[in-house]
């Protein structure tokens, strides 16, 4: 009797603890945001180099001056060694006036990108947050959806959601008479062609929700619960080109909506024994509930999937083994380019900031740069199926 009065004051100690230690990391995390962004602490984003500008507008460098010196684009700002750079802003200004807007045209279908992992730490929602910035610098219009309970990818946009208090997927998803359209859950981001679908820890009802749903034979909402995400974007369908959806590590109802939604599908995969062994236990329940989704009459109809190598160290020799096993297997379906590991990814994300963000001069030119090259090629890769998909 003793003994389980002190265990459960044991528990009741422990419960108090936490809560009381994620209240105080909360609140450490909000002064640390009030004085990383002042004075509102609000992202903002920095300027773009010449070359930059050139690479994402897809111009020479020689060609920009040349149309500033005539004139005909936004004027940059110099610094006092004579370099050059824009911001977001002038370079969409420079894009339209030069027709090179990659926007979707008539006929043209939205696209759907779901990033996707059994296994936590592979790189998914730094893939996912770099993937829509890169699509939002190079001229699309992109909504990034976060339905991860835990909020990496919102918390990397400058939310904090037990802060900010914003709305979630879940808002859009419910069942009951509270749902929202999706419009109303949206936050615009820091990069002018990005908007955010925020999460919070409220996503997580919908994998309780969903089940009881499906159990109630009144209604018909249940049972047709993996249409819910594409539904609800079909409300703003009009508003973008893309959008990445940053999927849980886990194979549930959140899962299972986005995936069939999705257009295309990322699986992100760490190159070691673990990792592999676990994608394959993914795969294996993945196909088995698709295929009893598919006999209900949903399909999942694809453009494309990819298998995408993150955080990979080329010079580690027992990666470079699990990448050729992979290949062996998965060759048609694996983007030619590799994730790389790197030091100036991991800090940019110790001020929650992407590598799009930071400023070169923070890093060591040779680590930025091979960082900055290995991240372009992936997203580079992943454009040109989006495009090829649409028929360009």
């Amino acid at each position: 009797m003793i003994a389980m009065a002190a265990a459960q004051v044991q528990q009741t100690h422990f419960a108090r603890t936490i809560l009381d230690q994620g209240g105080e990391i909360s609140r450490k995390l909000d002064m640390l945001r009030q004085e990383k962004f002042p004075p509102n602490a609000q992202k903002t984003l920095r300027s773009f180099s010449l070359a930059e500008v050139a690479s994402f507008v897809g111009v020479s460098q020689s060609y920009i001056k040349k149309l500033h010196l005539e004139g005909k684009s936004a004027q940059p700002l110099t610094s006092p060694t004579g370099r050059r750079s824009y911001s977001a802003e002038q370079m969409n200004k420079l894009r339209d006036d030069l027709d090179r807007n990659p926007r979707r045209r008539g006929g043209e279908r939205l696209k759907v990108i779901a990033v996707v992992n059994f296994k936590g730490g592979s790189g998914k929602t730094t893939t996912a947050a770099h993937l829509a910035q890169y699509l939002a610098l190079t001229g699309h219009r992109v909504l990034a959806v976060d339905l991860d309970p835990q909020a990496s990818l919102t918390a990397l946009h400058g939310i904090q959601p037990e802060i900010d208090r914003n709305l979630s997927f879940y808002n859009s998803l419910r069942y009951d008479d509270e749902r929202k359209p999706l419009s109303e859950v949206i936050r615009s981001t820091n990069f002018p062609n990005l908007n955010i679908v925020p999460a919070n820890l409220e996503l997580q009802e919908y994998e309780y929700d969903t089940p009881l749903a499906i159990q109630n034979t009144a209604s018909n909402a249940g049972k047709m619960f993996y249409t819910r995400i594409g539904d609800a974007l079909g409300e703003v369908d009009d508003q973008y080109d893309l959008v990445v959806i940053d999927c849980p590590p886990q194979l549930g109802y959140l899962t299972l909506t986005a995936l069939t939604a999705a257009t295309a599908v990322l699986i992100t995969v760490h190159p070691q024994m673990l990792d592999i062994m676990s994608m394959s236990q993914f795969l294996l329940m993945l196909g088995e509930i698709l295929m009893t989704i598919e006999t209900a009459g949903v399909k999942v109809e694809l453009d494309w999937f990819r298998y995408l190598v993150t955080r990979f160290e080329p010079t580690d020799v027992p990666q470079a083994q699990m990448v050729g096993f992979m290949q062996s297997m998965l060759a048609e379906q694996m983007l030619k380019n590799h994730m790389l590991k790197s030091t100036a990814i991991s800090d940019a994300g110790l001020t929650k900031q992407s590598l799009y963000e930071v400023e070169k001069s923070q890093f060591t030119r040779s680590t930025y740069d091979r960082a900055m090259e290995s991240l372009d090629a992936v997203n580079s890769e992943i454009t040109n199926l989006v495009h090829r998909s649409w028929g360009r």
